[in-house]
């Protein structure tokens, strides 16, 4: 009832609200309305600076040079000389510095500018084949292998003991020995491919043990014409290396160094490869200086052909790829001629 009377006189006219503040109101009338000037009705505690409890004189500067400013006094020079202090230079934020390009010291170009083509080649029916001769000269193969990364002989070894100690050493023994086989089986049921169709078809269906992987590279077959040479020995003249190049002939329109590679696992990028490109790279510097043929390739191309029937993946190598690998090639002819 108080409040409403209260509001009533708020509403009247605004000459008279000062008479409501002059009103003697009696403690018998409202014994329990007490009016404020603010509208707060109840008292707050009063903040207690903490500044004040400090010590002032074991911190008087510091005390001083936090309440003296009213703005920070920090700028970003001073921000930068407080990380480097505390926490060095910020390497983390330069930009990674490039690997240096060793230079091979005996460089050789992988084109061969002092052979001549003739200008009609001598194309016959029946692709090249020269057979490999013995020599003390060092293998394209037997160069990689002495010169593996040390990366890539842990991998390996690890690879290898962990086969041993699910087949047993007399086990994975007959497990590479059948993987070389197989290899081997491949590379002349291509050449029976290339050579006669009629041959190729009747060995496909007497050995079931590759028909997984000719039925994988079968896609890339029909890009394959015009075969220059098949498990063909080349030397190199001036470096003195020498190899069997599996086959040369035209990808697409591209003549190449062709190897066919078998692989239980996919193999979809060139990287997955390991040291396959530096072979195809070493062999076409070796095909472009050997004599025996009359004939350059700038190209090279992988195939990777799965047992399973998977489509193979071919892994094509431009010129400029080519000239990369090479001069990584000549790097570790290097290496291998400094360790023998």
């Amino acid at each position: 009832l108080v409040r409403m009377k209260f509001l009533q006189l708020l509403s009247r006219k605004p000459g008279k609200l000062e008479l409501l503040f002059q009103i003697p109101f009696s403690q018998k009338q409202f014994p329990y309305l007490h009016l404020a000037t603010s509208t707060c009705l109840y008292s707050k505690k009063k903040k207690v600076n903490s500044y004040e409890q400090v010590d002032q004189e074991k911190y008087k500067n510091l005390v001083y040079s936090v309440t003296s400013y009213k703005t920070s006094a920090q700028t970003p020079e001073t921000i930068f000389e407080e990380d480097n202090f505390l926490y060095g230079p910020p390497d983390k934020h330069r930009p990674p510095a490039k690997a240096e390009t060793k230079t091979p010291k005996n460089w050789v170009p992988l084109i061969n500018p002092n052979k001549k083509i003739p200008l009609l080649n001598s194309d016959s029916d029946l692709p090249r084949k020269i057979s490999l001769q013995k020599t003390k000269i060092p293998s394209v193969t037997r160069i990689l292998q002495q010169t593996i990364s040390p990366q890539q002989a842990f991998y390996l070894e690890r690879w290898k003991q962990k086969m041993i100690q699910e087949l047993g050493k007399d086990g994975f023994a007959e497990y590479t020995k059948n993987l070389f086989l197989q290899g081997e089986l491949l590379h002349a049921a291509l050449e029976s491919i290339f050579l006669s169709e009629e041959m190729a078809t009747k060995e496909q269906g007497e050995d079931a043990t590759i028909s997984g992987y000719l039925s994988s590279v079968q896609h890339v077959l029909k890009d394959i014409s015009e075969v220059k040479a098949l498990e063909s020995a080349v030397q190199h003249e001036t470096l003195q290396y020498l190899g069997v190049v599996d086959c040369v002939a035209k990808y697409r329109g591209q003549l190449c160094v062709i190897d066919w590679k078998t692989s239980e696992k996919p193999k979809p990028s060139l990287k997955n490869t390991f040291d396959n490109p530096l072979q195809v790279a070493a062999y076409i510097g070796a095909l472009n200086h050997d004599a025996n043929y009359d004939f350059q390739v700038s190209c090279g191309l992988i195939v990777i052909a799965y047992k399973n029937g998977f489509p193979a993946h071919p892994h094509f190598m431009d010129p400029d790829l080519c000239s990369q690998y090479w001069n990584k090639w000549l790097l570790r002819l290097e290496e291998y001629l400094d360790r023998n």
